[in-house]
């Protein structure tokens, strides 16, 4: 036998013998991930969403510890320092700055301007991330009951909808609130900060759900004929199973998005009827309220300062959710950046 036969039979030979080895690392199997996996994976390499939302995660922080940080700062929110102001209530030195109180304190009252910003911004964050929810969840079944039943539901749906954006918000709420606060509620001094919240949620509810009814209705309308549904409602699956259990999933994204988008709007609101004296009343500390006093003295720099930090403030609440709000939907949607 010769050598070229003996190399022939010893390559048959690997050949159907043990499976050849590729390398010493095989390949690793693919995982696959949920959308809401990737949306996350997204949001983590956002820049935008880390720094707004390490701001918006050290101001709430200081505003739901503003009890634990009263103890450690010496005073609170509803303390008053009368020896701070002048005989025209106007605060001493700049703007009262000093030692115990750094950000000063406020025309007229002597209260700690840096307590009423922290207790401020917990009044207006926490009233609008509950408006919100009930906002978003309304405006979602109420959208979702108009895609999916169309007809004469969904043209009642819409023209109420389309009444409910031409009403004017402001002029509402600037001639019923008031008339709700004295005559039912006794007065802004006398309410519990609750029930001035409920208030405002009562008329947030009213004015800022058509919004989310709009998105969801349209969202439904594109999902309420696909294969999926029709089976459910085939296997005899009523309306209610259908919107909650099969279409709903489905639109969480969007949801979402218009949740995070609605809380700043609700923050902005809060703080314009605060402005105007609707709202949150005395003694409660409140954002917008801040920034009224800082009008009646206007004419000294004290007033330009407190313009400036509560102003400032409001300001910045609104821009980080918003810019925060910006990455969830580009996170959900990463079409929507090209």
């Amino acid at each position: 036998m010769t050598e070229r036969t003996l190399v022939s039979e010893t390559t048959v030979e690997a050949s159907l013998g043990e499976p050849e080895v590729v390398g010493p690392n095989p390949p690793k199997e693919i995982q696959g991930r949920s959308p809401g996996q990737l949306a996350w994976i997204r949001l983590k390499r956002d820049r935008t969403a880390w720094v707004t939302g390490g701001i918006i995660l050290l101001m709430l922080v200081a505003a739901y510890g503003a009890p634990v940080l009263a103890q450690l700062y010496g005073t609170d929110a509803l303390e008053q320092y009368p020896e701070l102001l002048d005989g025209r209530g106007i605060p001493l030195g700049f703007a009262g700055i000093d030692g115990n109180h750094w950000l000063g304190v406020t025309p007229v009252i002597g209260q700690d301007v840096l307590m009423q910003l922290l207790y401020g911004i917990r009044t207006s964050v926490s009233i609008a991330i509950v408006s919100a929810i009930a906002v978003t969840a309304f405006g979602t079944i109420i959208g979702a009951i108009a895609g999916y039943r169309g007809g004469k539901v969904d043209a009642v749906i819409s023209w109420v909808v389309d009444l409910m954006l031409s009403f004017p918000f402001l002029i509402f709420a600037l001639a019923t609130v008031p008339i709700i606060t004295n005559l039912i509620l006794g007065g802004p001094a006398t309410r519990p900060l609750w029930l001035s919240a409920s208030m405002l949620l009562i008329v947030f509810l009213l004015f800022s759900w058509t919004g989310a009814a709009r998105l969801v209705r349209g969202q439904v309308l594109s999902l309420r004929e696909r294969e999926f549904v029709e089976a459910a409602r085939a296997s005899g699956a009523g309306m209610w199973h259908i919107i909650f259990k099969q279409i709903l999933p489905n639109t969480w994204a969007p949801i979402l998005v218009s949740f995070s988008l609605t809380v700043p709007s609700l923050v902005a609101s809060q703080a314009y009827l605060a402005f105007l004296g609707v709202g949150i009343g005395n003694p409660h500390p409140d954002l917008g309220r801040l920034v009224a006093d800082s009008v009646g003295s206007m004419q000294l720099i004290n007033g330009w300062f407190l313009l400036s930090v509560s102003g400032g403030t409001i300001f910045l609440l609104v821009l980080t959710f918003n810019l925060f709000g910006d990455s969830v939907r580009d996170a959900l949607n990463p079409r929507s950046t090209k």
